[in-house]
């Protein structure tokens, strides 16, 4: 995955980003201007569901298991990190309603399970965009060394939940968890954002800052990678900051969502809808994914 290669369908072997590309990508992102800041206030909930993640092993004695089939670290030069990639929903939420509306830990006060999440006008529904980009952001992540570690198995189950999908970075000791998503906003507006945790005492305090930078990575090479611009009707320049996901409320490890895009605008639909620029845009969040792993 060179910085500057074309886009559409590559090789493992050149979907590595090389270790001097990492190096150049580094320097640029600590000596260059973060370009804005989290804002202080939690956005209100999204008009469609909102970007809440799945179903709870833990809690309700399911399989918890899907980290130990993780990738074994490889020799590059991501070696030795941990990510978790937490692809929002899942296939088989729509035919389990009990299951995903019973109610669980959210950080401050309980929330539904999960969500079914939303779909373009096409009928590609954002439980499967979040599959496919996050196995792609996955291919290229361990083709880097990295282990990486899904919270779901398949796009055809039932969750889990968000206190679960929380727990799995969390009991792995993730270096930085991204749970992927696509928006269901209003069809005027367009664009993608970066959610970050904000602070809940007791709960996120550790995990603010670092989370910060984790999506002010992200923002800035997944803006430059995709052409899509940041999101016109919430958040600020492509930020926001939220308590009121339990996703990022009970993580213990630097984690984000990212709204890729608003699933119910045509213009942003049309690229989510397209492998050729899902392949980019994987390459631009495994870019900033790389940048944050490497600041240490």
């Amino acid at each position: 995955m060179p910085v500057c290669a074309p886009s559409g369908l590559r090789s493992r072997a050149t979907r590595a980003l090389s270790l001097i590309s990492l190096a150049v990508l580094w320097t640029a992102a600590c000596s260059s201007p973060a370009g804005g800041t989290p804002g202080t206030d939690p956005t209100a909930a999204l008009p469609l569901p909102g970007p809440e993640d799945g179903r709870s092993g833990s809690e309700e004695g399911g399989d918890t298991s899907v980290d130990d089939e993780a990738v074994p670290p490889g020799d590059g030069p991501l070696g030795g990190r941990v990510v978790v990639i937490d692809p929002g929903h899942n296939g088989g939420n729509a035919d389990a309603a009990s299951e995903i509306n019973s109610l669980v830990p959210a950080g401050n006060g309980e929330k539904a399970c999960d969500t079914v999440g939303t779909e373009s006008a096409g009928g590609y529904s954002e439980h499967e965009f979040n599959w496919d980009l996050s196995l792609l952001v996955q291919e290229r992540l361990e083709a880097d060394g990295a282990t990486v570690i899904l919270t779901r198995e398949d796009n055809e189950g039932v969750g889990p939940c968000i206190d679960e999908r929380a727990e799995i970075g969390n009991r792995n000791d993730a270096d930085a968890a991204l749970s992927i998503h696509a928006d269901g906003g209003p069809e005027s507006g367009r664009g993608f954002h970066v959610i970050a945790p904000g602070e809940l005492a007791g709960l996120t305090e550790d995990i603010v800052e670092p989370s910060a930078l984790l999506a002010e990575d992200i923002r800035r090479e997944y803006r430059e990678g995709t052409d899509v611009p940041y999101a016109d009707y919430l958040a600020e320049d492509g930020l926001d900051e939220r308590t009121d996901l339990g996703g990022l409320n009970l993580s213990e490890v630097p984690k984000v969502f990212l709204e890729a895009g608003n699933m119910r605008n045509a213009e942003d639909a049309e690229l989510l809808e397209d492998p050729r620029w899902r392949a980019d845009a994987a390459d631009a969040i495994a870019r900033g994914l790389a940048v944050y792993l490497m600041r240490d």
